[in-house]
């Protein structure tokens, strides 16, 4: 078992486990927040019956509670074994070469020589959504308080233009980690041959784009409600 934690293979394995985690963690969030979207089109937008709070409903039943702080879990993990893993290439090779890959993985990718520094800002983006967004919901609902409306909450934070234009950069940042570690993941477990290399790049292309559009479309939308929604 210690090997796993040792091994090259192992490590890889680790990280690539960690990753879909994230990429779940991200569609599920991501699919939540953008009900909200929906709702402004069908004028629920802050009412009880709204998708998005029935979707904030959903994610607090018993049965469901308990799954978020699993995939929370394999998020951080993901970000901090990354982490982990690129400062241990960097002290390996005695100095700031970055974060390196196979020469099939176009090594001269920005993202992929840089995984160390995005992984430091998207947790920094993380301890921010926890205190603007998880510490008024699902804290309080932990600590057995009555959690903030989650439209209000949305607003509140998104209304804002400068926290709007720093979680947009912040969202800019995630897309360029899923892009590069999509198609890292698959590579870590085997698949990189030339011919699945191209393909996978193609889909962690489609797939980080659709998870970030449901982000910026559910930030927007809400300022926009914040100045519209009475």
């Amino acid at each position: 078992m210690a090997s796993i934690f040792t091994s090259s293979i192992g490590k890889k394995l680790i990280q690539s486990i960690s990753g879909a985690f994230l990429i779940l963690f991200l569609l599920l969030h991501g699919t939540i927040n953008f009900f909200s979207v929906i709702d402004s089109f069908t004028g629920s937008f802050g009412k009880p019956d709204g998708l998005y709070q029935l979707g904030c409903d959903f994610m607090s039943l018993p049965i469901i509670k308990p799954l978020v702080p699993v995939l929370a879990l394999g998020f951080l993990v993901h970000i901090l074994w990354g982490m982990w893993l690129s400062y241990g290439n960097i002290k390996a090779r005695g100095g700031l070469k970055r974060y390196e890959v196979p020469s099939k993985a176009k090594a001269d990718s920005w993202s992929a020589k840089n995984m160390l520094v995005l992984g430091l800002l998207v947790l920094l983006g993380i301890a921010c959504h926890l205190s603007d967004f998880w510490a008024k919901m699902q804290l309080q609902e932990f600590l057995g308080r009555e959690a903030e409306n989650p439209y209000e909450l949305l607003t509140g934070t998104f209304g804002q233009w400068w926290l709007l234009c720093l979680y947009l950069a912040w969202f800019v940042v995630i897309w360029l980690h899923l892009n590069h570690g999509f198609w890292s993941m698959f590579q870590s477990i085997g698949w990189n041959n030339m011919i699945w290399l191209k393909r996978l790049r193609v889909i962690g292309t489609v797939v980080a784009s659709l998870i970030i559009f449901l982000f910026v479309a559910s930030a927007v939308n809400a300022f926009l409600q914040a100045h519209l929604w009475i």
